[in-house]
């Protein structure tokens, strides 16, 4: 018969085992190591604390002896060695510098598949790799940089106009063709990075498309404007100026709208 093993408690470390033991977070499996060990300190054989633990007398034992020998420590679980690694770091570090440096023939950005078959490796490897260094080649985000200094008063009159327009005006829209294909964007795409998606402009070079800026003059009937033809940078042609007998009737609309109204 094992010879049974002291266990000597002090009392930070019994107030450890009491925090732990009754802490919601904690896994009941070290929650029932901190109700072994004091029981073991009071002088209770191994037999009698599993059977009011409701365990083995193997898991009270064991756990007994690891306290006596590491103390707190021994009641976590041991590192196992588990499988080796079949992946090597020049293999994760061929996938980290594909991803983001090359493309694929027919799309966009790498799929798990089709990067699986061009590095030789599995595509659930492919996730685990990108998943560790943060890499996302299906995001992109968009920014927007104008030179022009008021760009934001312009852009906050022109939403102006859209949630509030001012009393009989029409405000339309007329955008381009959809599923047009972008590209060459008015701005360098900043490349993908480890835990920063890849950004790109949200409008791009426009060859051989047309503007046509017109508009109304409610009262007489007239149509004034012109047809521009899109600037190589993409940028907005300058719209004509509106007309001031429209904008005398009045308006309930916002700050921006009335000023589109009332230069």
């Amino acid at each position: 018969m094992p010879r049974r093993v002291d266990v000597t408690l002090g009392e930070s470390e019994r107030e450890v085992l009491e925090r732990w033991a009754r802490r919601p977070r904690s896994a009941q499996a070290l929650a029932l190591r901190c109700r072994i060990v004091p029981a073991a300190a009071e002088g209770a054989p191994s037999k009698e604390i599993a059977e009011r633990l409701g365990c083995t007398t193997q898991t009270a034992g064991r756990r007994r002896g690891r306290f006596a020998r590491r103390g707190i420590d021994g009641l976590h679980d041991e590192p196992t060695p588990g499988q080796p690694r079949k992946i090597g770091d020049e293999d994760v570090e061929r996938v980290i510098v594909k991803t983001p440096e090359e493309q694929p023939a027919d799309a966009a950005h790498w799929p798990t598949r089709q990067m699986a078959e061009a590095t030789g490796l599995g595509q659930t490897a492919i996730s685990r790799i990108w998943r560790a260094f943060g890499l996302k080649p299906h995001r992109s985000e968009h920014f927007k940089l104008s030179p022009d200094p008021q760009f934001v008063d312009k852009v906050r009159d022109i939403v102006g106009l859209y949630l509030n327009p001012p009393e009989a005006a029409v405000v339309l829209c007329v955008d381009e063709k959809s599923q047009i294909q972008a590209l060459e964007r008015s701005a360098p795409v900043l490349p993908l990075l480890p835990g920063v998606p890849e950004r790109q402009t949200h409008d791009y070079v426009r060859n051989g498309t047309r503007r046509p800026l017109r508009r109304p003059r409610g009262r007489l009937g007239e149509r004034h404007g012109r047809d521009d033809a899109a600037p190589p940078g993409g940028g907005v042609p300058q719209v004509p100026e509106p007309d001031r007998a429209l904008g005398a009737r009045g308006s309930r609309g916002p700050r921006g709208a009335r000023q589109l109204l009332h230069p």
